[in-house]
């Protein structure tokens, strides 16, 4: 498959730099799986579309403030570090600026609210990744100072500097695994008040763990889709949430991924003897168009860049040419896209 055939035309004035006034207030553009036509509704209306029986999956990894602005020690230049994943105890993986400038041995510190962060940069990576180790002056924890003055990594597309309200609206209501530098997005558009109305219907909810890395955003840069490879991101399924969707899958009831987050965790376990195993370890699984889904059969997904393997996922499910239509159609009604923008349900 050629990459040139997941293209589209996006106005930039369609790329949400701001969440809706309210939570749940966004658009959701639905499309029947049965080949029945798009419907054009509001996200509050989303229990409509789902029955008794059904089972939604979310992702409950939480966001942290993993952006750091600070001063090297002793210069004073300014250093800004984005903190990927944790490496030990008191290691991480990150991104630094000026990269070129801060070699092993150099020393940062991070300041704000009383609380000061100090690093030292111990080892050099490819593509402008570095070991950075990070202490607090007379102990204490490393997680509760970058709670403190960290700030929340918004997406590359939203041109705008994080505020307050990002650290409560780039987050979704069930937010519990500390670990992603990315909200998974297609989660923020619900609201405990939909949640009780999807509860009172008879729909089951189960929680995963993927925790979103910077990989997310990584684009296609080859031709070929197939030449194409996702960055691995960690995930964990507990044995909970594999018998609830052992359960669901034994009784034919229908599995609704809310996220394309979800969805590869979902499509990364194992299924014995009709049983899911659970699981907790990293995947790589690109999904795409020829894809065959054994526990997926819905999903509540915003809308994402051209040419992204993330688009390519929608329309292993929902059909190339299909999804592609409803997303010019989306555009033609001045949908919102990218993290902050509508949703879609596939289903």
């Amino acid at each position: 498959m050629d990459v040139a055939d997941f293209d589209f035309e996006l106005p930039d004035a369609l790329i949400a730099q701001h969440p809706p006034a309210e939570r749940g207030g966004s658009r959701l553009l639905t499309l029947p799986l049965d080949g029945t036509a798009m419907h054009h509704g509001a996200f509050v209306d989303l229990p409509l579309w789902l029955r008794a029986g059904d089972l939604l999956v979310i992702n409950d990894t939480r966001v942290f403030p993993a952006r750091l602005l600070g001063r090297r020690d002793p210069s004073g230049g300014q250093v800004e570090c984005l903190l990927l994943e944790r490496s030990g105890d008191d290691r991480w993986l990150a991104l630094v600026h000026p990269g070129q400038k801060l070699k092993p041995g150099a020393r940062v510190v991070f300041e704000g609210s009383g609380v000061a962060l100090h690093g030292e940069i111990l080892d050099r990576h490819f593509h402008g990744r570095r070991t950075v180790r990070l202490w607090r002056s007379g102990g204490g924890s490393v997680d509760d100072a970058v709670d403190v003055i960290g700030h929340i990594p918004l997406p590359p597309y939203i041109r705008r500097q994080d505020d307050p309200q990002d650290r409560d609206r780039y987050q979704t209501v069930y937010a519990n695994a500390r670990g992603s530098i990315a909200a998974p997005t297609a989660g923020l558009h619900f609201t405990p008040a939909i949640l009780a109305r999807l509860k009172e219907q008879g729909v089951e909810t189960a929680a995963v763990t993927l925790h979103v890395g910077y990989g997310t955003f990584k684009p296609v840069r080859t031709e070929r889709v197939e030449d194409h490879a996702v960055d691995a991101e960690r995930f964990d399924v507990s044995p909970a949430a594999a018998a609830v969707l052992t359960r669901a899958l034994q009784e034919r009831r229908r599995v609704i991924a809310v996220g394309t987050t979800t969805a590869r965790v979902l499509e990364s376990l194992q299924v014995q003897g009709g049983v899911v195993q659970p699981a907790a370890g990293a995947t790589d699984l690109f999904i795409r168009p020829g894809h065959q889904f054994r526990l997926v059969q819905g999903l509540v997904t915003n809308f994402h860049l051209p040419r992204s393997s993330l688009l390519m996922l929608v329309c292993a499910l929902g059909g190339q040419e299909r999804v592609l239509a409803a997303y010019r159609e989306a555009v033609a009604r001045q949908y919102h896209f990218y993290s902050y923008g509508d949703a879609m349900l596939v289903l």
